[in-house]
């Protein structure tokens, strides 16, 4: 069987409060939080459950993209990361096909990995991430 294409990579969600979020993976489920990077303008923890994480996403600026979604919906799903085998291709696919990028070119996120989102228009009013 071969491997698929793309998978999960992690799901983000976004968060008021980081320790509170991250206390019932840890407490509840015994998981361990990593320790908190900043990318974005967010503080971002990671929990690993299998081979997806979930990623607790929480504002570290005020005009930053997770500060302004909390503000318009409120704390939840902020968006899917799937992980593809070449990002740079998976991204000329999306502009072959007409699907809107809110990264036309790759940018480094979470963990240094190079990552670009497809705009929610393009997916059904999902926010995707893609990563390598």
């Amino acid at each position: 069987m071969t491997e698929p294409q793309a998978r999960v990579a992690h799901i983000g969600v976004a968060v008021t409060d980081l320790p509170e979020a991250a206390a019932f993976y840890r407490d509840v489920l015994g998981l361990e939080p990593s320790h908190p990077e900043t990318a974005d303008g967010a503080q971002i923890v990671s929990i690993r459950l299998g081979d997806v994480d979930v990623e607790l996403l929480s504002p570290d600026a005020t005009d930053g993209p997770i500060s302004r979604f909390i503000e318009n919906r409120g704390p939840g799903i902020h968006h899917i990361c799937l992980r593809v085998a070449n990002l740079d291709e998976a991204l000329e696919r999306c502009r072959h096909h007409g699907y809107q990028l809110v990264d036309e070119t790759p940018r480094t996120g979470a963990a240094g990995r190079r990552i670009a989102f497809v705009h929610p228009k393009a997916t059904a009013g999902i926010l995707l991430e893609l990563t390598e």
